[in-house]
């Protein structure tokens, strides 16, 4: 199995339509104003930064909590109407590298992103790679990345996709996406395309750092770890 990043991994430069469907989202449920500024956004859960806009602008915790739910419904569908196209927003090598991928009948794709269900799904429609992947293990699905991946690896061993034998690489651009992989003793792929730089993510010893997914062998990626 072969589990995807998003922002900075497949798509890159989406636009500011996701942070701004967060913005509007809080406004259009509590009335307060808010922003992303100033937020590390890059390999965080969605949740996770709603919560930080919200503290920073005093909105209490009760009150935040008790307005998530339905912020993250909102949020959700701002983004599907807003959407750009995204199709000349794919990093380099992703998609033939899931094309690739779809034609091995014994290889699950799935993805494993901070962005909520809806976003991140819209993103991968508009991007025009929704077809190569199965599922996917959204922000509203745990509240760690590790945990995120933990979920996916168990419902596709319930689906019956993979086994505990089968090998699982975690693909993204944020040392978090290989401090989540390792968290769950399965492999990394870094790649610069997003933000980090390759000496931040080398410091974090994934199993592989590549400058992007063009240079990601498909022998590789398919064998078993313990042969690597």
């Amino acid at each position: 199995m072969v589990l995807f990043d998003i922002d900075g991994t497949l798509v890159r430069k989406a636009g500011p339509h996701h942070r701004m469907a967060l913005v509007k989202a809080v406004q259009q449920v509590t009335g307060v104003e808010t922003t992303t500024e100033g937020i590390p956004v890059q390999g965080m859960l969605d949740r996770d930064i709603l919560s930080i806009m919200m503290r920073a602008a005093r909105v209490s915790p009760k009150a935040a909590k008790a307005a998530m739910p339905e912020i993250l419904e909102k949020a959700q569908a701002i983004y599907s109407r807003t959407c750009p196209d995204l199709s000349r927003k794919v990093c380099p090598g992703a998609r033939m590298l899931l094309y690739r991928l779809s034609r091995k009948p014994n290889v699950v794709t799935g993805l494993v992103t901070g962005n909520l269900t809806r976003i991140g799904w819209k993103k991968m429609e508009m991007a025009g790679l929704k077809q190569y992947l199965k599922f996917g293990s959204f922000s509203e699905f745990g509240k760690t990345r590790a945990e995120l991946i933990g979920l996916a690896i168990k419902q596709a061993r319930r689906e019956g996709w993979i086994d505990s034998h089968s090998t699982v690489t975690m693909i993204g651009d944020h040392p978090n996406d290989v401090l989540a992989a390792k968290a769950n003793g399965v492999r990394s792929v870094a790649v610069t395309t997003g933000l980090s730089p390759a000496e931040e993510l080398r410091l974090h010893s994934p199993d592989l750092l590549i400058d992007d997914l063009r240079q990601l062998p498909l022998d590789w990626l398919l064998q078993p770890k313990e042969t690597i």
